[in-house]
């Protein structure tokens, strides 16, 4: 029964999850009674049954409980990807995130994908080592970075095309003449991941790895369908334990664990 609860709370409110309890079984079990199971549960983190060979980091929001009549408060918390493998989500607790994938059995090179925040790197640049760790900037961020340089759409386009094949030194000769803030300010990201940036087409054609962090977005989506659901808040103590909970179903956990 407790494992029934566990499976059907990760979807929905524990109110709702009550009432699919009555329907499916005929026993009541109060939202409270399903918000206390979850509590007392240890969610151990899972042990990739493989080499990891790829990654990728980003970042969610959590709504945090207010008093009633005080503004909202959303909270960042970090995901984590293990392409083809599992879901993880950590509520401050970025070490906690870099000390679990660091145990892990990690390729030679490990590839490393995310946009271009400054607490996704900084996560990054602290799993594996440095001369093993394939960073690549998301091939989607900067594709939408370059189009809010705006103007020609024949240069944007010519432009999408170069760094396509990783030409970023082209891509800052194309857009040496242009003045406008947005246009330096994204030559400016340019030279900031100027390393991260490779031959996107040869790496995507040949298959050697992924070019892009669609895998870890969807994950936070996947996540956020249960934290996100219409009216959630979430007390900041009980979140480390909301997201374990709701990872562990993405990684088919309470089917065989509990």
């Amino acid at each position: 029964m407790e494992k029934c609860c566990l499976i059907v709370s990760a979807n929905v409110s524990y109110e709702n999850a009550a009432k699919d309890i009555k329907v499916l079984t005929g026993i009541e079990v109060s939202a409270k009674t399903q918000q206390r199971l979850v509590h007392r549960q240890e969610f151990p983190l899972p042990l990739p049954d493989k080499e990891i060979q790829e990654l990728s980091v980003d970042g969610g929001k959590i709504r945090l409980r207010t008093s009633l009549g005080e503004p909202c408060i959303w909270r960042d918390y970090k995901g984590i990807r293990i392409h083809e493998q599992v879901t993880e989500a950590f509520f401050q607790e970025n070490e906690t995130l870099i000390n679990w994938v660091n145990e892990q059995r990690l390729a030679s090179p490990l590839t490393c994908i995310g946009d271009g925040h400054d607490g996704i790197w900084n996560i990054i640049s602290q799993i594996g080592k440095p001369n093993s760790r394939r960073e690549i900037l998301d091939w989607f961020h900067l594709k939408e970075n370059l189009y809010k340089v705006g103007g020609s759409k024949k240069r944007l386009k010519k432009a999408e095309a170069i760094l396509w094949q990783g030409k970023v030194e082209d891509v800052l000769e194309l857009f040496a003449e242009l003045k406008t803030k947005v246009a330096k300010n994204f030559c400016d990201y340019l030279g900031k991941h100027r390393h991260r940036i490779l031959n996107y087409s040869y790496y995507s054609s040949e298959q050697i790895c992924s070019v892009a962090s669609g895998a870890v977005e969807s994950a936070v989506k996947q996540i956020d369908r249960r934290t996100k659901i219409s009216g959630a808040q979430w007390n900041q103590e009980n979140v480390p334990k909301v997201l374990a909970h709701r990872c562990a179903y993405l990684n088919h956990q309470l089917y065989s664990t509990f």
